[in-house]
């Protein structure tokens, strides 16, 4: 990895872009290195598309604007399209194999394009709502940017509150986690 790794992460408003920025960053920090995260959303906070920016660092971050991304990843079709731009030759770009028609929108100038049955998982071994956490999973099993220790550390921080009043959904959530780690590294077919 890059000494500062440049994220592009976009989706549907709702779908948990902006959570999972934040878990990353959480961890990021956690594990003792600099990191910036940049919302942005249209007005709509369902419905429209939401694009989170993420850097991470092992020193300052100089700047928070950039133009490619080393790691961008899409969760829906319209995230596809607005995240093409910020594709480049070392970019990794990520997304749901289950979206249709979007083969042309593809950045064609990406280093490595990965489709990832994110939501086939999620809905087959888990449940729809933790889609998010497949992704964040393929993140991090195809870049190495965190531990996954750190990453369920950053989770629990973010969503304990939630753990607490249902126990289930921590399990759920960390077994998403680690099979998007395992769909990331290219280790894990669907069961």
């Amino acid at each position: 990895m890059p000494e500062t790794t440049r994220m592009v992460l976009a989706g549907e408003g709702g779908q948990g872009v902006q959570a999972i920025a934040e878990i990353l960053a959480e961890a990021a920090n956690e594990e003792g290195r600099q990191a910036l995260y940049i919302p942005n959303f249209g007005v709509e906070q369902r419905g429209g598309v939401s694009v989170a920016f993420l850097q991470i660092s092992d020193s300052s971050i100089g700047s928070p604007k950039f133009l490619k991304g080393d790691i961008v990843a899409a969760l829906s079709d319209r995230a596809v399209h607005r995240t093409a731009q910020y594709a480049g030759p070392e970019t990794t770009f990520i997304y749901d194999s289950a979206m249709e028609g979007v083969a042309d929108e593809l950045p064609k100038n990406a280093g490595r394009v990965m489709p990832i049955p994110a939501m086939e998982v999620a809905k087959k071994e888990f449940q729809p709502r933790v889609f998010n956490m497949v992704i964040m999973g393929a993140v991090i099993g195809a870049t190495g940017i965190i531990p996954l220790e750190k990453a369920k550390a950053a989770l629990e921080k973010k969503l304990g509150y939630k753990f607490e009043k249902q126990p289930q959904l921590r399990d759920l959530n960390f077994k998403a986690l680690e099979r998007g780690i395992e769909l990331g590294r290219g280790t894990g077919g669907l069961n």
